[in-house]
């Protein structure tokens, strides 16, 4: 909330406790973003447009889903990915560790 920019090729990536469906909203976020929701394995479900400003909830129709991932508009087209890609799971665990471990 409360960006007024974001920079290319950075996101927001939000990591829930256990499968289930999603929903984001855009309350005081004034950047057009995509959201991408992935499951447990990290594949990629569903990406949907994120408008300015916009607090109508954006729900996913999957239910079992663990990350979103959230962009610039048109970040995952740009980069040619879409449903069915997959996060590496593994090198997050690293970066996480490594994160918590300095914190």
């Amino acid at each position: 909330m409360f960006r007024r920019g974001l920079e290319r090729d950075m996101g927001m990536l939000f990591i829930f406790p256990q499968p289930q469906q999603l929903s984001f909203w855009m309350r005081n976020t004034a950047i057009p973003l995509d959201i991408g929701f992935f499951d447990s394995d990290g594949i990629l479900r569903e990406i949907h447009e994120l408008r300015p400003f916009d607090e109508r909830p954006v729900v996913s129709e999957s239910t079992g889903l663990r990350f979103a991932l959230e962009v610039n508009r048109g970040w995952f087209a740009a980069q040619g990915v879409s449903a069915g890609a997959r996060l590496d799971l593994e090198t997050l665990a690293e970066v996480l560790a490594q994160r918590n471990a300095v914190d």
